[in-house]
């Protein structure tokens, strides 16, 4: 048995035209030892669409929350009212508010998870925080901490944290990472981060070579030539497969099938196999 990824939900939709897709992502993870949830996105609408994939949520272990943007964790609360969950991971400082600065600073957006930590102790929900590197089972591991050492992957202003709105520097965000042959595949909620920062560190931390990049990597609002240098920068990292979603954009989907890395879109019930 290998390792299977199936999109509950995303910003796009597929030849499944009965599933609903909304602005987040949702993907439901089988190893060899384990069933998961990486992601909740932002309501109750993932689990919906699982039923329709033929998904069994009465199988799912426990939760993996990247990060705490009510897009990829808000339908958490709604998955507890279908099955028992004991266990959910997360980054540090998860439960630190974080919100969206109009540009003229006047006013914010509430960004956040939508429950507390207060919350999961009524819920009985046990949470495990991954500080660097965190196994999951023998194939799955999760990593945060990442290193910030590329100049060109800065986090837009507009992202605040805290009562003090201080910008967010996304020290919460994690990502899962998955054996895929002689390498790992790294799956991303938002790479908030950066996604060469994120490569690299995964590299450093596993001394194992990053095969594919799966899930959303915020680059919607970079410039053709970061695409371009990004795309060159993993090229050379020995990076075969980009299947990209969510908060990637449309430029960077447009570009994926470029030189030797294969490219492929995902939407809202696809799926993905890594061997």
């Amino acid at each position: 048995m290998g390792i299977s990824l199936k999109v509950l939900v995303e910003d796009t939709g597929s030849e499944h035209q009965a599933l609903g897709k909304e602005h987040g992502l949702s993907v439901y993870v089988e190893t060899p030892q384990s069933r998961f949830v990486f992601d909740c996105g932002a309501s109750g609408l993932s689990w919906r669409n699982a039923l329709l994939m033929g998904v069994k949520l009465t199988r799912v272990e426990f939760v993996v929350i990247s990060h705490a943007h009510y897009d990829h964790a808000g339908g958490f609360p709604s998955l507890l009212e279908r099955v028992k969950i004991r266990r959910l991971y997360t980054g540090p400082e998860f439960w630190e508010e974080k919100f969206a600065a109009a540009p003229e600073g006047r006013k914010y957006t509430y960004l956040g998870a939508g429950f507390t930590a207060s919350d999961l102790q009524d819920w009985q929900v046990e949470q495990n925080i991954c500080e660097d590197l965190l196994p999951l089972d023998d194939t799955a591991w999760l990593v945060g901490a990442f290193v910030r050492q590329e100049p060109m992957e800065t986090i837009p202003a507009r992202f605040v944290r805290g009562e003090e709105k201080r910008p967010d520097d996304f020290r919460d965000e994690i990502c899962l990472v998955l054996r895929e042959g002689d390498g790992v595949a790294l799956v991303t909620g938002c790479a908030h981060p950066g996604i060469l920062n994120m490569v690299r560190t995964v590299h450093e931390r596993l001394k194992l070579p990053v095969r594919s990049v799966v899930g959303g990597t915020h680059l919607k609002e970079a410039s053709a030539e970061r695409i371009e240098r990004t795309l060159a920068a993993l090229r050379g990292m020995g990076l075969c497969r980009m299947a990209l979603c969510h908060c990637s954009g449309d430029a960077v989907r447009e570009r994926l099938a470029v030189d030797d890395v294969a490219g492929c879109s995902l939407g809202t019930g696809d799926f993905i196999e890594l061997q």
